[in-house]
C-alpha cells in the first residue's frame, strides 16, 4: 500500500503545476530530444549530379503510373456493370484510391518521400521541405506517370468503352456549381496535405514516441475518406497529376471544361494546409533561434 501511494505521488509530481502552452511549449522542447530539420535550399545544383535525385524522380513516375492504372481500372470496372450492386461501388473506388496511396507511400517513402501528387509536393515545397528543383522534377515525373497509367487503362478497355464512361476524368457533377467543385477540391486537399504534415512530422515522432504510427496508413485513410465525401461532387481530384493524366487520355470537352478546378483547388488546399501546420500548429516563424 505504501508503495502504491509513492507511485501516485510520483505521478502527480512528474510535471510542474503550470505547463507551458503555445510557442513556450515549442521553445521548451528545444535542446532535448529534437532539433528542427534545416530548411531545404531554394535551388541546390548538387542535386542535379546525384543519382538519388533521379532515382527519386523515377520512383515518383512509377508510383503515379501504378496509382492511375489501378484506380482508373477500378472506376472502369464499376462503370462496366449495369448494376452497381454487382461491383465494388463508390466505396470500392474510394478504397482503391486510399489503398493504393497506402501501399505506394509505404514503398516509396524512403526513396522520394512518396508524394505521388503535385499538391503534396507543392505543400512540402512551401514548407521548405524540398528544393524548387526537386519539386519541379517530381511534378513533371508525376504528370508523365499519370498520363502513361491512364493510357494503359485505355489500351485495356478499348477506345469506345473508355470514352463512353468518361475515362476516369474529373468534372463537376450535374447539380453542383463550379464553386461547389472548387470548394470540395480545396477542403479535400487540405485534409490530405494536413494529414501528410502531421504523419511525417519528425518532432511528433520524438515527442509522441509512445504512440507508434505508420505514416502511410493515416495518409491512405485520409484519401479514402475524402473520396467517400467528394466522389459525388467532382469524382474527387485532389491530385492534379491524376486529373491531368485522365483528361489527356480521355481528351473530350467534358474532361477539360472544369479542368482548372483540379489544379487551382488542390494547390490552394495544399498551401492552406502548409500554412496551418507550419504557422499555427508548429508556430515555426515565431520560435526563438
Amino acid at each position: 500500500m505504501e508503495g502504491k501511494e509513492q507511485d501516485v505521488s510520483l505521478g502527480a509530481n512528474k510535471f510542474s503545476e503550470r505547463q507551458p502552452i503555445g510557442t513556450a511549449a515549442q521553445i521548451q522542447d528545444d535542446g532535448k530530444d529534437y532539433k528542427e530539420p534545416p530548411s531545404a535550399p531554394l535551388f541546390d545544383p548538387s542535386e542535379l549530379t546525384s543519382w538519388s535525385f533521379y532515382r527519386a524522380g523515377i520512383a515518383e513516375f512509377v508510383a503515379t503510373f501504378l496509382f492511375l492504372y489501378i484506380t482508373i481500372l477500378t472506376v472502369m470496372g464499376v462503370n462496366r456493370s449495369d448494376s452497381k450492386c454487382a461491383t465494388v461501388g463508390i466505396q470500392g473506388i474510394a478504397w482503391s484510391f486510399g489503398g493504393m496511396i497506402f501501399a505506394l507511400v509505404y514503398c516509396t517513402a524512403g526513396i522520394s518521400g512518396g508524394h505521388i501528387n503535385p499538391a503534396v509536393t507543392f505543400g512540402l515545397f512551401l514548407a521548405r521541405k524540398l528544393s524548387l528543383t526537386r519539386a519541379v522534377f517530381y511534378i513533371v515525373m508525376q504528370v508523365l506517370g499519370a498520363i502513361v497509367g491512364a493510357g494503359v487503362v485505355k489500351g485495356f478497355e478499348g477506345k469506345t468503352f473508355f470514352g463512353k464512361h468518361n475515362g476516369g476524368a474529373n468534372f463537376v457533377a450535374p447539380g453542383y456549381t463550379k464553386g461547389d467543385g472548387l470548394g470540395a477540391e480545396i477542403v479535400g486537399t487540405f485534409v490530405l496535405v494536413y494529414t501528410v504534415f502531421s504523419a511525417t512530422d519528425a518532432k511528433r515522432s520524438a515527442r509522441d514516441s509512445h504512440v507508434p504510427i505508420l505514416a502511410p496508413l493515416p495518409i491512405g485513410f485520409a484519401v479514402f475518406l475524402v473520396h467517400l465525401a467528394t466522389i459525388p461532387i467532382t469524382g474527387t481530384g485532389i491530385n492534379p497529376a491524376g486529373s491531368f493524366g485522365a483528361a489527356i487520355i480521355f481528351n473530350k470537352d467534358l474532361g477539360w471544361d472544369d479542368h482548372w478546378i483540379f489544379w487551382v483547388g488542390p494547390f490552394v488546399g495544399a498551401a492552406l494546409a502548409a500554412f496551418y501546420h507550419q504557422v499555427v500548429i508548429r508556430a515555426i516563424p515565431f520560435k526563438s533561434s
